[in-house]
């Protein structure tokens, strides 16, 4: 009978293991890991991938964590050959008691031959194949190797696969950072990782968890004072997203697309690590501003109401409600339930109101007294309250100074009459939208319809320091920043300035602002256009013009250089010439462009002359760390122009100049890119950016841009070391407001991110190039100054173009004398 037993199984051996799978590759396995795309100081920004898993090595794996998977799944790993005999016996005393088929015997080699090759379902054949298998990967691979594979391997629920995914998963931390009761529980996840998922099914969790501890106690892994301890701990399981450093889903969108596009599928499986040229605390800051700005902007135009009502009378629930302390936990489960199917958005949280407090006599009681008048007026208006609940159960108060920016909505220019009464505007059983300002507190909220867009990238290289493509990605994916094309307003106008510095014109030009009248067929008739104002101002020089954003004046100039010039000379800075319109509305900003086309734009202005390429991914890397590519872009910096002339001369006095940057190409002649920054500088200085001057920085410059009835609001700017643009628009072309220009919308959101982007960082100038003159000139005509001129200012010209002496004192060279000198490093 043995004989008969032994040749079966031979026969089984020999039949089989010629049609077991090769293990030749287990040790050098690619692990299904997902892309992970991270900012270029080392934040994670994003992942994508049906997989979680973080591979590690065995000894970065804690040895508690080894010890607690021996104990739960095979604790006598090390001493058998891969297959437990002792525990097939128990497996089959079961069969032949119960006549049933169970999972003993399945050691850790066993359950790593499975989830490699093998099916999950419970035959005899299966089984066979999984013991012959272990024993085959027994004898090549080492224990470690074997432990290793399996801990990375492993199925844990909750799409994570492997130790390190499952302690992010459950606990949100590193594996070095859980508990023995955490380590316990995650241990306890093989066996059935749906039945003892610890936030589904807390109670059996828990039931494996205490029987992990109570293995660990019994191998003498952990001492009784620690299996006592531990067994007593609380569930504190629930899902944690991947650790995310900094949250930017629009550039996430960018970046994967672009890598699918390079591997395929195989992106999201390879472990491929995307590093961006996104700087984390700029992207931060980016997320900040437009979220404040556009939900400033909303309030800015009122209350266009709650979300919707609730009766809590007919519930029965309104007399509990009104016994509800303010900042309480816990309420009834029916008044929670009501906020059941609603879900954050961005920011805000939803809530439902449970009371309001009206009552104004302290009002007039603190008056009569003899506190401050500021203080007293501050106490009583914050009497005026209301309070709401959380979808936590949390009860929360809202003060007045949360409530009172809630006037009505009437149009896009008109608002209700300021409130007087919390239950002007909301009452008991509204569900409505509620923020959490760290320092100001709760207030009333309301999503804002006006979407924005905002972009910084490094003149010099670039690279894209941070992005912002909408409000909220999660309810519009759409990102604005590339993918939104619109008019550009008087922000295309220094393009149209540059094109005229190119031909004749100078900064001290002369232009009249004067009323015209176009007959452009391209325009479908007669067209009178007007300043902003709707005021002339007569004789204007070029830089005044630009700087106060003089619309007349752009026609005139952009009809005088001619169209053809302007957008051939719009190549310069990036733009396709046949992608503009070909009519004098270009002069006032008709071309479409997005929000990195003009970023672009601006950094042409920004870096002396030279057209950079906007660029995201800095570094790919495989899984192991090799890396697959590294960008390499042409960068602007007169130092690379220089050390390649050296080079390119044979005349190398370091080796470190071997490894130049390309060089990007020089598009503006360089003494005109330095007039354009000086003007686009008196933007900031003396023009429709004069808000940027709070910033406290003498090294700003830009352009605002406003479209046809305010349906576009721009702010474009820069320092030289950073260029942001920065758009606020409805989707549907709608119009902001009358009084919601560039000035008033986009720029005070550019301040604010400007503020923390250039936080500790000194000023800096452009070097002013060869060649160039500035000379005091007479202010209303353009001319050069004479002794009895009293309106003079400094105008800076290119020195073949100094205009003509007012009188014997003007002297037309670079320096010397009084009204002619060489240009200083300074700003004018």
């Amino acid at each position: 009978m043995m004989s008969l037993a032994a040749a079966v199984a031979a026969g089984g051996y020999f039949y089989l293991n010629p049609k077991l799978p090769s293990i030749e590759g287990l040790s050098n396995v690619q692990l299904q890991v997902p892309l992970r795309i991270y900012s270029s100081d080392g934040a994670l920004m994003g992942e994508f991938g049906e997989k979680r898993r973080t591979p590690k090595k065995l000894e970065e794996i804690p040895e508690l964590m080894r010890q607690a998977f021996l104990s739960a799944e095979d604790d006598r790993f090390f001493e058998h050959p891969g297959v437990d005999y002792q525990g097939i016996l128990r497996a089959v005393v079961n069969l032949l008691l119960t006549g049933e088929r169970g999972q003993g015997g399945s050691t850790i080699t066993m359950q790593l031959a499975r989830n490699f090759y093998l099916s999950s379902e419970k035959t005899y054949l299966r089984k066979l194949n999984e013991i012959l298998l272990a024993l085959k990967i027994e004898r090549e691979l080492e224990k470690e190797k074997i432990l290793e594979l399996y801990l990375n391997k492993i199925y844990l629920g909750n799409r994570s696969y492997g130790v390190a995914a499952a302690a992010q998963t459950y606990y949100g931390v590193g594996l070095d950072e859980l508990t023995l009761a955490q380590i316990a529980m995650i241990a306890g996840l093989p066996k059935a990782p749906s039945t003892f998922n610890p936030i589904v099914n807390p109670d059996r969790a828990t039931i494996r968890r205490d029987y992990v501890l109570s293995r660990m106690h019994q191998l003498a892994f952990i001492s009784t004072a620690e299996f006592e301890e531990q067994r007593k701990a609380p569930v504190t399981a629930r899902r944690h997203r991947s650790a995310i450093g900094v949250y930017a889903p629009y550039v996430n969108e960018m970046a994967r697309a672009e890598i699918v596009k390079q591997f395929g599928d195989e992106a999201y499986v390879r472990g491929l690590n995307v590093y961006t040229t996104i700087n984390k605390r700029l992207q931060q800051a980016a997320n900040d501003s437009i979220w404040n700005g556009l939900v400033a902007y909303d309030q800015r135009h009122g209350y266009r109401g709650v979300i919707r009502h609730v009766d809590l009378e007919s519930m029965g629930t309104q007399e509990s409600v009104t016994n509800v302390d303010e900042d309480s936990e816990g309420s009834q489960p029916a008044l929670v339930d009501i906020l059941k199917d609603d879900q954050n958005y961005g920011r805000f949280v939803p809530a439902l109101i449970l009371s309001v407090n009206d009552d104004i006599s302290s009002d007039v009681a603190a008056e009569n007294t003899e506190v401050a008048g500021n203080a007293a007026e501050a106490v009583s208006i914050e009497k005026r309250s209301a309070t709401a609940l959380l979808k936590d159960g949390n009860t929360v108060r809202i003060p007045w100074s949360g409530i009172q920016w809630a006037r009505e909505y009437i149009s896009v220019n008109r608002i209700g009459n300021e409130l007087q009464k919390v239950s002007d505007v909301i009452k008991p059983g509204d569900v409505v939208w509620l923020g959490n300002d760290p320092v100001k507190g709760w207030s009333l909220g309301q999503v804002p319809e006006v979407q924005g867009a905002l972009v910084s990238v490094k003149p010099n290289t670039g690279g894209i320091q941070a992005l912002s493509g909408g409000l909220d990605f999660e309810h519009s994916k759409f990102n604005r920043v590339v993918q939104a094309k619109r008019q550009a307003g008087s922000g295309f106008k220094p393009i149209i300035y540059a094109a005229a510095l190119d031909k004749k014109y100078t900064p001290a030009s002369l232009i009249n602002d004067a009323p015209v009248v176009f007959e452009d067929s391209a325009l479908e008739g007669q067209w009178r256009p007007e300043n902003y104002s709707g005021k002339t101002f007569g004789p204007t020089r070029l830089r005044e013009a630009l700087y106060k954003s003089r619309n007349l004046v752009s026609i005139r100039i952009l009809r005088d250089v001619g169209l053809k010039h302007a957008t051939q000379y719009a190549k310069n800075f990036g733009l396709d010439s046949n992608e503009l319109r070909y009519d004098l509305s270009l002069a006032l900003g008709s071309a479409e462009l997005s929000p990195l086309q003009m970023a672009r734009v601006y950094s042409v202005f920004a870096n002396g002359g030279y057209l950079t390429e906007p660029y995201l991914i800095q570094r790919i890397e495989d899984a192991d760390g090799s890396v697959l590519y590294e960008a390499d872009p042409a960068v602007a910096c007169t130092s690379c122009v220089i050390a390649e002339q050296r080079w390119s001369n044979k005349i190398v006095e370091d080796d470190s100049l071997v490894k130049l940057p390309k060089q990007a190409e020089r598009t503006l002649e360089p003494r005109l890119a330095f007039q354009m920054n000086s003007i686009l500088q008196d933007v900031v200085l003396r023009g429709t950016g004069r808000r940027a001057m709070s910033l406290g920085r003498k090294d700003l410059a830009g352009k605002t841009g406003t479209t046809n009835d305010q349906r576009d609001a721009w702010f474009n700017g820069y320092n030289p070391d950073l260029v942001t643009t920065m758009w606020i628009g409805f989707d549907q072309l709608k119009p902001l407001g009358s009084k919601e220009t560039g000035s008033s919308a986009a720029l005070p959101v550019w301040i604010d991110f400007m503020r923390t982007a250039l936080a500790g960082k000194p000023e800096r100038q452009l070097p002013p190039p060869e060649g160039l003159v500035t000379m005091k000139i007479n202010a209303e005509t353009g001319r050069a100054a004479t002794d009895a001129d009293t309106n003079t200012v400094f105008e800076i010209f290119r020195k073949e173009n100094v205009p003509t002496a007012g009188s014997a004192s003007s002297v037309e060279r670079p320096a010397g004398g009084e009204d002619a000198v060489a240009i200083p490093e300074q700003v004018f």
